[in-house]
């Protein structure tokens, strides 16, 4: 049955299965709107008692979230941490998925790059279609650092070279690397992708609940994860804040960035 309505998102709960599906044309560009609607639903999802297991998907096969808003990067690094909402409001989000008590999922198709790929970094699995998947962390092309959990979660997921590769590189990984390297759990072929998910969803949503918060909370428990990103969150915004940075993220709008057709090509190489 459908649930609440977003202005960037759809949710719909079946047989105990949240599946939020992100809807947000051209780019489902993570922006004000779509940060807003992201923290709304994962407190809803959280709170629901209905909802054992969450899938995040896209409505777009070419792209599950291009990336962060550039404009909203420049505005944020132009404002008073102090009295500034957005600062941290992105750890914010993706912190109320990660310490969600019940399984997240993302169902990955097309690109995901950036401050997408950081908010799969925060899910509990990420699995994806094997002939669309492009994923990155391509901030370092612009002069920045990935500020949405990137240098603090990668580390710890994949660990610390392979994580260096894929930050410093800046380049895209297609889904067989990504697999390899555990930014997925699995590549899967398209035609399979929907129904493999759908299925592990269903399988873990008849476990029981206290369980399935027991082990999140254990396997969570890999130290301060709060001081890492209060860490990284100044760094963010000092690299954010340097002159070339600025420059660079303006020439990346110039150039034609977050445009669809720029962005279906290979803008960070």
């Amino acid at each position: 049955m459908p649930d609440r309505m977003y202005k960037t998102l759809a949710l719909e709960v079946v047989d105990h299965v949240g599946w939020l599906t992100i809807d947000h044309p051209p780019l489902n560009l993570f922006d004000r709107a779509l940060m807003s609607d992201m923290m709304a639903a994962a407190r809803h999802l959280s709170e629901d008692e209905q909802v054992r297991v969450v899938v995040v998907q896209s409505a777009d096969p070419d792209f599950f979230i291009a990336h962060a808003d550039v404009t909203l990067i420049e505005a944020v690094a132009a404002a008073d941490p102090a009295s500034d909402p957005d600062s941290s409001f992105f750890h914010a989000m993706t912190e109320q998925f990660r310490q969600m008590p019940k399984p997240t999922l993302g169902k990955i198709r097309g690109i995901a790059r950036g401050g997408g790929l950081e908010f799969l970094a925060a899910l509990d699995m990420r699995f994806c279609a094997r002939e669309t998947t492009r994923l990155g962390q391509p901030e370092v092309t612009l002069g920045i650092i990935p500020g949405g959990g990137g240098t603090s979660r990668w580390p710890r997921l994949i660990g610390y070279a392979r994580a260096m590769e894929l930050m410093l590189g800046g380049r895209d990984f297609d889904a067989d690397e990504a697999e390899r390297y555990g930014l997925v759990n699995r590549a899967l072929p398209e035609a399979e992708l929907d129904d493999w998910v759908d299925q592990l969803a269903r399988r873990m949503a008849g476990f029981a609940p206290h369980a399935i918060r027991l082990i999140k909370q254990v396997g969570q428990g890999q130290g301060s994860l709060e001081d890492s990103l209060a860490a990284e969150h100044r760094a963010f915004l000092t690299s954010a804040r340097h002159a070339d940075a600025l420059a660079q993220m303006r020439r990346f709008m110039e150039r034609g960035g977050q445009t669809r057709p720029f962005e279906a090509g290979h803008p960070f190489d």
